[in-house]
């Protein structure tokens, strides 16, 4: 079992910048496929980004390429997504993801476990 805690979430203009975290616990960190997902209202969730267990491997939705960047820290068993240049419709909640298949993968149902989820809101 790997249990996820997403942190960083809140309410920003846009242009703006946030700073999402994903604790992880449980089974080793470094062995996981990272990503990050969100889902906004009324829409299913859908791929941010995502990061190969060594963090070598990256890869992004094409509506946030350039704007979002995804790391990992597997000495502190923490992914870290960096949101900048945010718009309105990046208002959704955030999730982090975690699979055991390792590397940087963009389907949802590859994914294993998953985090509660935190609220991005990006005020016009």
């Amino acid at each position: 079992q790997v249990q996820l805690v997403e942190s960083g979430g809140g309410l920003v203009q846009a242009g703006g910048s946030l700073r999402l975290s994903c604790a992880a616990s449980g089974r080793t960190f470094s062995n996981y496929g990272m990503g990050w997902f969100r889902q906004a209202p009324g829409k299913e969730r859908e791929f941010v980004a995502a990061i190969s267990w060594s963090g070598f491997s990256t890869n992004y939705a094409d509506s946030v390429k350039g704007r979002f960047t995804i790391s990992r820290d597997n000495a502190k068993n923490s992914v870290y997504l960096q949101m900048n240049s945010l718009k309105p419709e990046d208002t959704a909640v955030y999730y982090c993801a975690a699979a055991i298949v390792g590397g940087g993968i963009t389907r949802r149902n590859e994914y294993n476990y998953w985090g509660q989820g935190t609220q991005v809101t990006v005020s016009s």
